[in-house]
Formats: C-alpha cells, sequence, structure tokens
C-alpha cells in the first residue's frame, strides 16, 4: 500500500412532432389520467401537447429559468445541409426520444440531444458515470484525516481514498498506488478527465484528478484529505477505469 445542435420546421420535424404529440399525449394519460392538456414549446419543434405532463415541464422550466427563455443556438447561413438519409434523434423530456429523418444529429439542440447531461429541475437527472461518481465520493472525504492502510470510510492513506471512491461508485480497482498504476488504462496527463486516477513519486502516491489541473487525495498524517495542484506534485503517470 502506498502512503502515499433547425431552421424553421422543416417536413421533417413535423412528422416528428406529430410522433411527439401522439407519444406524449399517450404517457400523459398514463401519467395523469384525464387531466387536460397543456402546451409546451420545445425548442424547433414548436409547440406540444403534452397532458398534465405539461404541466409539470413548464412547472419546472419557471423555475429553472427564472422566466427566461431556453437559448436556442441560431443555423448558421452557411452550414451545408444534411445529407440524404440523415436521421437524428431527439429526446423530448419525460416522453421519450424520436427520430426526424432529413436533418443532422449535429443540428438537434444540446437541451434536446439523447443522453446528455440536463439542467438541474428543468430537462431531467443528470446521467453520472462511473468516474463522476468516485469524483463526488472523493470529495465528500475531504477533510478526512490519513491513516496508513485505511480504505475508509472514515480514513484513508492515499490508494484507499482512490480505491474506496471507486468501490463505493460501483467499481472495484486495485487496492494500492502500484497496483493502480499498473492497470486501467494509460491516459496522457492532457487527456485527463475528471476521475482519473493520478499517480505521483515514481508510483508511492495516488489521487483522483477533478479537473481544472486539480486533485483529491489523502497525503500523509496531520494532513486531512484535499485538494492540490497537480504541478506541485511530480507525476508518475494517469490511469483511467
Amino acid at each position: 500500500m502506498a502512503k502515499h445542435r433547425l431552421e424553421q420546421p422543416s417536413r421533417g420535424t413535423k412528422a416528428a412532432k406529430g410522433a411527439v404529440i401522439t407519444g406524449a399525449i399517450a404517457m400523459g394519460s398514463l401519467a395523469a389520467g384525464q387531466a387536460a392538456a397543456s402546451t409546451v414549446t420545445l425548442p424547433h419543434l414548436g409547440n406540444v401537447e403534452l397532458g398534465a405532463l405539461g404541466d409539470q415541464i413548464n412547472n419546472s422550466r419557471h423555475h429553472a429559468t427564472k422566466g427566461k427563455s431556453l437559448k436556442v443556438k441560431k443555423a448558421s447561413k452557411t452550414k451545408a445541409p444534411a445529407q440524404p438519409g440523415a436521421q437524428a434523434q431527439v429526446q423530448v423530456p419525460n416522453v421519450g426520444t424520436f427520430s426526424i429523418p432529413g436533418i443532422a444529429q449535429k443540428d438537434i439542440p444540446k437541451e434536446l440531444q439523447p443522453n446528455v447531461k440536463k439542467a438541474p429541475g428543468l430537462l431531467g437527472a443528470v446521467r453520472q458515470t462511473v468516474a463522476d461518481k468516485a469524483v463526488h465520493n472523493a470529495e465528500s472525504k475531504i477533510g478526512s484525516p490519513y491513516s496508513y492502510g485505511s480504505a475508509g470510510p472514515n480514513a484513508f492513506d492515499c490508494s484507499g481514498l482512490v480505491y474506496w471512491s471507486y468501490k463505493k461508485a460501483g467499481k472495484t480497482i486495485p487496492r494500492d498506488s502500484y497496483g493502480q498504476l499498473s492497470h486501467g488504462k494509460a491516459i496522457a496527463y492532457k487527456d485527463a478527465k475528471p476521475g482519473d486516477v493520478l499517480i505521483f513519486n515514481g508510483g508511492s502516491h495516488a489521487g483522483i484528478y477533478i479537473g481544472h489541473g486539480e486533485f483529491i487525495h489523502s497525503e500523509t498524517y496531520g494532513v486531512p484529505v484535499h485538494k492540490a495542484k497537480v504541478k506541485t506534485w511530480a507525476l508518475t503517470g494517469v490511469r483511467r477505469y
């Protein structure tokens, strides 16, 4: 163990809009029974009746944006039209995912792209990766004491913090820093992402990268778990799990 995304709606969008309305009303009925329809304006798709479910989305949108409209990126006049046969996927919050023919995926607004992070309270919950969870877990232990040979939940050595953070995120990685350096996928530091494991001092110290040139680690006795600058340490390698 070591110490250390349309122009005005085209025929394709109108077709998709119909599909959205049909699916939305069905799902709105499932969620809200005989409640009256409520119209929601979706970027680039227009007004869509979502049933009582629309009230929930409008409500969420009002609180999340404080009366401001969603910012929609205007189409570039020089952008080439989508290739024949192109088909984009649009994810309507709380309704489902639909295909829009004749449109490139890159022309879909970010907030309607499938499987992207949504603004809290506006377009649904954030989908976290194991690495995201590991970072969150490590951050939750800032201030915890260092203890050689410990891997939580109350005290940690360096590799113990990394091990515990990933274990709690649902992934088991090697327990010691040398093992952590020997496994996973080698990544260049310039390509590092939050959640990557950083190994220092030839292999004897480990921490979790959190972005912006910082990492979280359990350093040594008398020093609680804290954030530090990567550049102040002798970086040996970066591993992605």
